[in-house]
């Protein structure tokens, strides 16, 4: 057994909800029996676990300062109802909870007899124990968390804004997200989720765990940001069911930092389901961005566009394996994926691994990966034009991702985003 796994099991975890206290005793026990994965496990091969083993990240942080944090949890030109978590812990003076017809937000260590019952029957619902380690680990560390319920029918305008920020305390700590979006039937919604951290560097690790339950004919809009400092680790997962005729639209971004690997299911459950899936990964430096997706196509006439597009610099790493699974039962399914990579640096590394798996024989599928460095005659074009080198690996890495940014909907998170990409490349605005 890894020392990481004794070391993590006896943490200082907070005080519990009394409705999760079987998720977490279950959470614990699937932890300490789970093997740890190592570069022989086919889902970790590329990607290595020794920066969680080398600190010990099992304590809880202490009460979090708050000063001088409202420029990082807030996007300009968004009207949301927002929530701000500070190294875990809740905080109101950050936050600002609306209310809006048909939409109900609740923090677990806060839910009455009634919404805790219905967390109590929903919370793991959707994550398959046998085969996701990290979020057994979620469980045994289960405290305050985040429940978004939609109404049948509501149409809930603004969004919800979830912001799990993160800042360096005297010793190394643990950081339990949690997350659970309930959406009603015929309803829509958005919600954002926000990982930041201040600029210092961290000693933190994150283990997150997002669900989003999708009824029928319901559409979702759900976007994740992960932008936290360098030396942040981060090992999250979102997990969904879509029901007959409902629509998840995902979008991802992740700069890179010394270990970050999201794991993205979507379970198609219901007949005429739909998801469109976006993502954008930027690790530079000697950074790691590992994502994982899997579609399980296990209802017919559902459709799947998956598109993500990464672009790796310095000696970064950058890991995508991505999934199809097509069901017996799931005839007329189309589903389409896409991975395209930028090198732009000749130390760079990307293990990319698109996967078809059909057991239906009525389908469309396709998938598809490329890795390219940026192309000599498009530079030499805007070199012989009179623009500086600098300049023209910008314009033409940032038109390698413009297409996936011009599908995000909100408006203000567009212009959010854009500048913080422009600068990763080397200047302060995109160029036009």
């Amino acid at each position: 057994m890894s020392d990481f796994i004794e070391v993590a099991a006896r943490r200082d975890a907070p005080d519990v909800p009394v409705w999760a206290k079987d998720i977490r005793a279950g959470g614990l026990a699937r932890w300490k029996t789970h093997a740890f994965p190592t570069r022989k496990t086919e889902h970790w091969k590329y990607t290595s676990l020794r920066a969680l083993e080398r600190t010990d990240y099992a304590r809880s942080p202490s009460a979090p300062a708050t000063d001088g944090l409202e420029s990082l949890v807030e996007i300009d030109g968004l009207d949301a109802c927002r929530l701000v978590f500070v190294n875990g812990t809740y905080i109101e003076s950050l936050s600002s909870v609306t209310q809006q017809d048909g939409l109900s937000v609740i923090r677990f260590s806060e839910a009455d007899d009634d919404e805790a019952n219905r967390l109590a029957n929903s919370v793991s619902s959707l994550v398959d124990p046998d085969k996701h380690l990290f979020a057994a680990l979620n469980d045994s560390w289960l405290g305050d968390g985040v429940f978004v319920e939609i109404a049948e029918s509501a149409n809930v305008e603004r969004p919800v804004h979830i912001v799990w920020l993160t800042r360096p305390d005297t010793k190394p700590f643990s950081v339990s997200q949690r997350l659970f979006v309930a959406a009603g039937k015929h309803s829509k919604a958005t919600v954002i989720e926000h990982f930041v951290s201040t600029d210092d560097e961290q000693n933190v690790f994150t283990n997150g765990i997002t669900e989003l339950d999708v009824g029928d004919g319901a559409t979702l809009s759900h976007y994740r940001l992960h932008l936290e400092e360098t030396h942040a680790l981060h090992i999250g997962g979102v997990h969904a069911r879509l029901s007959r005729d409902s629509v998840l639209n995902s979008f991802h971004l992740a700069t890179g930092s010394t270990l970050k690997r999201i794991d993205a299911v979507v379970h198609h459950a219901g007949e005429g389901a739909h998801c469109e899936m976006n993502g954008i990964y930027l690790p530079r430096g000697s950074e790691l961005v590992d994502y994982h997706t899997t579609i399980e196509h296990a209802a017919p006439h559902c459709t799947t566009t998956e598109t993500f597009r990464g672009i790796v610099g310095d000696k970064a790493k950058a890991v995508f394996n991505g999934r199809i699974h097509i069901h017996p039962d799931a005839q007329k399914t189309n589903a389409q994926l896409s991975n395209k990579n930028l090198l732009t640096s000749p130390n760079a590394e990307v293990d990319t691994k698109p996967e078809l798996e059909i057991y239906a024989d009525d389908v469309q599928c396709a998938h598809g990966a490329t890795v390219a460095q940026l192309e000599s005659d498009s530079l030499f074009y805007f070199l012989s034009r009179g623009i500086r080198r600098e300049d023209a690996e910008v314009m033409l890495s940032f038109g390698f991702i413009n297409e996936l940014v011009d599908r995000i909907a909100l408006d203000a998170l567009q212009v959010f985003v854009r500048p913080k990409l422009a600068a990763l490349f080397g200047r302060e605005e995109p160029a036009p």
